[in-house]
């Protein structure tokens, strides 16, 4: 049982920053590796970033050098600074976590948060 719940989206100007939380809950035994992905009306879900429990990260190319992805672990806890945002940032951003729970035995889990609503506009 894992629950990840996202925070921080919001209204901002073009130019603009801003920060997402997601935090996980239950009874973790291990995150492998965390995620932000993000939604446009009318569009696929498409890989912001993800970060590994040993910190390897990758961004996808229309995000890299504006967004920085980072965890804390023993928070359960991601984060993604976004900063110099523009319009084409506008989407639903949800958080992803894979690893193991413990319910008597270790079990899988992948696992998505609600997403949290980014408007980038003037």
């Amino acid at each position: 049982q894992v629950q990840l719940v996202e925070s921080g989206g919001g209204l901002v100007q073009p130019g603009g920053s801003l920060t997402l939380s997601c935090a996980a809950s239950g009874n973790i035994f291990r995150i492998n590796a965390m995620g932000w992905y993000r939604q446009a009306p009318g569009k696929q879900r498409e890989l912001v970033a993800t970060i590994s429990s040993g910190g390897s990260i990758n961004y996808a190319d229309s995000v890299k050098g504006r967004f920085t992805i980072s965890r804390v672990n023993a928070k359960n806890t991601l984060y993604l600074q976004m900063n110099s945002l523009k319009p084409e940032d506008t989407a639903v951003y949800s958080c992803n976590a894979e690893g193991w729970y413990r319910s008597g035995a270790a079990y899988y889990f992948n696992r998505w948060g609600q997403g949290t609503q980014v408007t980038v506009s003037s």
